[in-house]
């Protein structure tokens, strides 16, 4: 019963007591509740943009001081990331995603009895350590159903899009909560419901079983040595530049257009629901985009895209503001998964957990000080448009440096020998 078939891939064998019957590795079930994780917790943390400016209303805030909600929460995960993301190589991936899940799941059920806004910003900082703690287990789990780093930047846009689904579901359910007159709180307690199934069936799940490995995974000690990688940092640099992009759209689109009085009134209301509906269908896009195109050259027409709808709603103002944010969302879908699986599939699989948490802990810090920016400077001048300058810089960047790596596409050669591994 032990014995392994030499033709089956190594890891989707598992060992068990002698007497027990070994249930295979189904890899549609864990591809599945990999994607529901990231479906569940994007619910909380991309309805950060319509719960904002109720939050500005209900306890009398700054834009700066209300973006709290959101700092918190990124500020937490980055933490995580840096400081637990090596939980994933050490402990497991099974029993990592569990942790992060049921600390999750308890903290969002706390939200229903509290009513001030810096216990709920206390909520937020630990729900974001928790899911920094399984979604670095979640990333390391994609490594190992991945059989080449192709189908590892295929399936993270795969999981992206599932992200993007509860991105549209979030404010969905913030707005029917505010309509009927209930709290926005009890978002995170249906997050906390869905937690609690996503546990349950963790717990029955057979995850696959890691490879043998020649070289210790990292530890705390290694993540130094780890964040020094040229590869580790380079893939860091874009995170952060895309993940300041982007939060300018979740975080402050909503508020800069805010009094919006033209012919598209509807379509500012549902700016934000828009944007996340795009953003979804361009990364189950992208996975099939990826498949047929270079992924420099994915990358670098998409940022362009971005560019220009950035440049257009600077220029154009409102009226073209109205339109062209919410679209960028279709270009903005393939970058984050493409650039994250990038920089992980440049690290061998033992280190897939520690290199997922350091550019984890580079995009989160960039969540937290990119807003906090665009808010600070939104606040001087009086009106959101001055954050959104600050945010088209960032696009300039990322064209940039996305063009750059086209051009000299300085990862090809270590993802290449790396694609023995898988």
């Amino acid at each position: 019963m032990g014995r392994r078939n030499s033709q089956t891939p190594a890891f989707f064998h598992w060992s068990a007591p002698m007497n027990a019957a070994v249930r295979p590795v189904n890899p549609v079930l864990i591809t599945g509740l990999t994607y529901l994780m990231f479906m569940m917790f994007a619910m909380t943390t991309d309805a950060v943009g319509v719960i904002i400016p109720e939050v500005i209303r209900q306890y009398g805030l700054t834009m700066t001081q209300a973006g709290a909600f959101h700092y918190a929460t990124m500020a937490g995960i980055a933490l995580a990331g840096l400081g637990l993301g090596f939980l994933a190589d050490q402990m497991g991936r099974k029993w990592t995603i569990i942790l992060g899940l049921s600390l999750f799941a308890l903290n969002s059920f706390l939200f229903a009895v509290g009513d001030d806004f810096l216990f709920f910003a206390g909520l937020l900082f630990v729900s974001g350590l928790a899911i920094g703690i399984f979604k670095t287990g979640a990333l390391a789990l994609i490594g190992d159903i991945s059989t080449s780093t192709e189908s590892h930047t295929r399936v993270m846009n795969a999981v992206e899009g599932f992200f993007g689904v509860g991105a549209i579901l979030g404010p969905l359910i913030v707005a029917q909560l505010l309509i009927t007159g209930a709290s926005w709180k009890w978002l995170y307690v249906i997050a906390g419901a869905l937690c609690t199934l996503l546990i349950l069936t963790a717990f029955l799940v057979r995850y696959p079983a890691r490879q043998a490995r020649s070289e210790p995974g990292v530890n705390v000690s290694g993540l130094l040595a780890l964040m020094k990688d040229p590869f580790a940092l380079s893939f860091s640099g874009l995170a952060m530049l895309y993940v300041g992009v982007e939060t300018a759209i979740y975080v402050w689109m909503p508020t800069l257009l805010a009094g919006y009085k033209g012919p598209a009134v509807w379509l500012a209301v549902y700016a934000l629901s828009i944007f996340f509906v795009l953003r979804a269908a361009g990364r189950f896009v992208g996975a099939w985009m990826l498949a047929r195109l270079a992924w420099t050259q994915v990358l670098l027409v998409s940022s362009g895209a971005i560019l220009i709808c950035f440049v257009a709603a600077l220029f154009g103002g409102k009226a073209v503001a109205v339109y062209v944010l919410p679209l960028s969302g279709l270009f903005m879908s393939v970058m984050y998964p493409t650039i994250n699986s990038k920089g992980i599939s440049c690290f061998r699989k033992a280190q897939h957990g520690a290199a997922g948490g350091v550019i984890l802990f580079f995009t989160c810090v960039s969540a937290v000080v990119a807003p906090l920016a665009m808010g600070a400077v939104s606040d001087v001048f009086g009106d959101a448009r001055y954050g959104f300058m600050l945010a088209t810089v960032m696009a300039l960047a990322l064209f940039a440096a996305l063009l750059y790596n086209r051009l000299r596409n300085p990862a090809a050669a270590r993802l290449n020998a790396l694609n023995a591994e898988y």
